[in-house]
């Protein structure tokens, strides 16, 4: 899932501390460091937008679900009210 992936994108360089000994494990198993990395935050980015989509969904039901249940049998606060 590289959605957000443009592979006309301008890319400039960035600064990155990483453990010394996995980046040279990681340099022996590519030899695209850059490109591994860029689609793993790719598919980080990805997951985790989509992970704050489903939760705002889930709270906007979940409000729904109540405003629902209190426009029906009204809130629960109702008969306790001195108003």
């Amino acid at each position: 899932m590289t959605t957000l992936a443009y592979p006309l994108a301008r890319k400039r360089p960035v600064n990155l501390t990483l453990n010394e000994d996995l980046v040279r494990h990681a340099r022996q198993l590519t030899n695209n460091l850059s490109g591994v990395v860029e689609t793993l935050l790719t598919d980080f980015v990805d997951s985790e937008l989509q992970r704050r989509r489903a939760q705002s969904q889930q709270v906007a039901t979940t409000i729904a679900l109540w405003n629902d249940f209190e426009e029906r049998h009204g809130a629960f606060a109702d008969e306790y009210s001195t108003l």
